[in-house]
């Protein structure tokens, strides 16, 4: 009998030479490993996640605060300085007899132009700028007495123009200046000088054989704050009485960004045929200010920022190395199971990833919160970047992405077999 031989399938009828299939994951199965994987040590998590919150905190606190502080700062420059515009009068040739290129009633004319809130004339002298001033008519014998101040004649507008106020009496009117009334106003450091504190009893001062009554004390200068040691005359009993009639200078406020414009405008107002001779001090413009400061701030404050996150980014590599140490055995059996060393690494990478992800949210909500409180505390307006609110959670999450590019290498490099064999 012959024995009958069952067929035999071809090698291709069951597989033989083809390579194996590796197992598919799901990426929201790849998420949910990974969630499991920082959700199962909760407490490291946490420890884990602070570092990156204090880098992504650190880094809005410092630039929103920055941001704040460096607004604030610009903000004082042009409440001071930016508002203020000074053209600067030329004195006339020695022996000439020509017409003054600015005369006191040609101030008029500035306060015309858009954007000006206030200006007046000033006129000094040399010979002015150190006259011995006494309270009383009395010479003490055997020496000088008195006190060592300037004097200046000035428009009525003076106290706005300097952004001063009269703390005692009145500032002079143009009834006064028109009268060529013999009255003076103090500025607040001479009146202590010369101990004058009241105006009902109609002081008065001394100085070159003159006297003068003292109607009001000009303090709180803001600009020009040598006028706070000056004896201030009206123009018309400067000029009858010492011959002071010159204008020197004429300081002019503007609201804010319209220096530049009054600026350009106010000598042609002043001397129209003759605005060349003039020279102008104008503040620099706001913007290039603005940059400038903001700039230096920011730039100092983002580097301490970064430096935090970057110790943020290590303490992730650190602690996501010690978990991959820890779980040889998981990644052993993973890899025995048909894991491939990708799927490996993507596990780990997303974990590194998510942990980075929170503390970038968790951080970006904590510094708004703390720029918006410092600058309740300061009674600053805050000022915060949106992009930087929105953007600082995806830096968050490079970070930790970056920080586990190394632990997930190292992952995916382990044997099945090696990783089954390390003790657990």
């Amino acid at each position: 009998m012959k024995r009958r031989h069952r067929a035999t399938a071809p090698a291709a009828a069951v597989g033989v030479g083809k390579g194996v299939e590796r197992p598919r994951i799901h990426p929201k199965d790849l998420w949910t490993e990974a969630l499991s994987g920082v959700l199962a040590r909760p407490v490291r998590s946490v420890l884990t996640t602070l570092g990156t919150v204090l880098g992504i905190g650190t880094l809005v606190v410092t630039v929103g605060v920055a941001s704040t502080a460096a607004h604030q700062i610009v903000g004082r420059f042009d409440a001071l300085t930016a508002t203020s515009v000074t053209v600067v009068v030329p004195p006339p040739p020695p022996a000439s007899e020509t017409v003054p290129l600015v005369g006191w009633d040609d101030v008029d004319a500035v306060g015309r132009l858009a954007g000006v809130e206030s200006s007046a004339a000033l006129a000094q002298s040399d010979e002015l700028a150190a006259v011995q001033v006494r309270a009383n008519d009395v010479v003490a014998p055997g020496g000088l007495s008195g006190q060592t101040l300037a004097v200046v004649a000035a428009s009525s507008s003076l106290p706005a123009a300097v952004r001063g106020e009269v703390t005692a009496g009145r500032f002079y009117d143009r009834g006064d200046i028109a009268r060529g009334a013999r009255v003076a106003v103090l500025g607040d450091q001479a009146a202590r000088l010369l101990g004058v504190t009241r105006v009902e009893d109609a002081p008065a001062v001394f100085f070159n054989g003159l006297s003068f009554t003292v109607i009001g004390i000009l303090g709180g200068i803001e600009r020009e704050q040598r006028l706070s040691t000056s004896v201030i005359l009206p123009p018309t009993t400067a000029r009858d009485r010492l011959g002071l009639d010159t204008v020197n200078r004429v300081l002019v406020n503007t609201s804010l960004g319209a220096a530049q414009q009054v600026a350009r405008q106010s000598p042609v107002a002043l001397a129209p045929g003759s605005a060349k001779a003039l020279t102008v001090l104008a503040p620099p413009d706001l913007s290039r200010a603005r940059k400038g400061v903001q700039g230096d701030v920011n730039g100092l404050f983002l580097v301490l920022g970064l430096v935090s996150l970057i110790v943020g980014a290590l303490g992730i590599a650190n602690v996501t190395l010690v978990t991959v140490m820890e779980r040889v055995g998981e990644i052993g059996l993973r890899r025995a199971l048909g894991a491939s060393r990708r799927q490996i690494a993507a596990q780990f990478l997303l974990e590194s990833t998510t942990i980075g992800l929170l503390g970038g949210v968790i951080g970006a909500a904590l510094g708004v919160v703390v720029v918006v409180a410092v600058s309740a505390v300061k009674d600053w307006t805050p000022v915060l970047d949106g992009r930087l609110a929105v953007g600082a959670p995806v830096v968050g999450a490079v970070v930790g992405l970056l920080a586990g590019v190394y632990p997930s290498l190292r992952a995916s490099r382990m044997e099945p077999v090696e990783a089954l064999r390390a003790p657990s």
